[in-house]
């Protein structure tokens, strides 16, 4: 028999607590239908419609008000965090113990991440040493739902030169994990940006690499942190 996603859920219904949960950030703004349906690929009515269901459940996941937007309830955003820590948990699994490629490690995850027990997740956790942060550079939650929070700001906001640590990048496009890391750009490398242009970014990873353009469809990938100059 197939494994079933825990506690009657979907993967439907736990994409959309996720997607809320990333596009709320950490003030919970409320999250419009269209940013929605933009992030999970699907028609407006869709989301509407989804919503208005998850709203109107004996323990509602969302609180849902046309032409407001959707916020996750107290139900949802845990059941979103759980959800985020299985994710993040096998990614880091997946690259460190089984080796698999860093732009492979999202959509594996995602497929497995509806259908891990309890135990299986504790287990994971245990080999890996109880991590906190995937490979990505993203805070794994904790059992009791908590996430830690940074200060990183998006490389594509940032103009001015400075050094900057890579804090995290964005796992959504597989083509751009992939180009990202060729050029070293991964948590925790060292950059130098030495300023931005309308073509890009001009900058140098590492102490010792030489510098190059970094296209800004490519910055907006990329979470920083500012260092101190030595």
């Amino acid at each position: 028999m197939p494994a079933k996603p825990r506690r009657g859920s979907s993967e439907a219904v736990d994409n959309y607590l996720k997607a809320i949960l990333a596009l709320g950030g950490p003030a919970e703004a409320r999250v419009t239908i269209t940013s929605l349906a933009q992030h999970l690929s699907v028609a407006p009515a869709s989301v509407t419609n989804m919503l208005q269901k998850l709203a109107g459940e004996a323990a509602p996941l969302v609180k849902y008000e046309r032409h407001r937007g959707v916020q996750l309830s107290r139900a949802g955003k845990k059941r979103a965090l759980e959800i985020v820590r299985h994710h993040r948990l096998i990614e880091t699994f997946l690259y460190r113990i089984l080796d698999y490629p860093l732009e492979e490690v999202h959509a594996e995850a995602e497929r497995l991440e509806h259908f891990i027990s309890e135990r299986f997740e504790e287990r994971i956790a245990a080999k890996l040493g109880h991590p906190t942060i995937d490979p990505h550079g993203h805070s794994i939650p904790t059992l009791e739902g908590e996430i830690q929070a940074t200060e990183s700001m998006l490389l594509a906001d940032v103009s001015d030169a400075g050094n900057f640590r890579i804090d995290s990048v964005s796992d959504r496009d597989t083509g751009y994990v992939r180009r990202l890391e060729a050029r070293g750009i991964t948590p925790g490398a060292h950059l130098k940006l030495k300023g931005a242009t309308a073509a890009g970014y001009n900058l140098r990873v590492g102490r010792t690499g030489k510098s190059f353009l970094l296209p800004r469809t490519l910055a907006e990938q990329v979470r920083i942190v500012r260092v101190p100059e030595h």
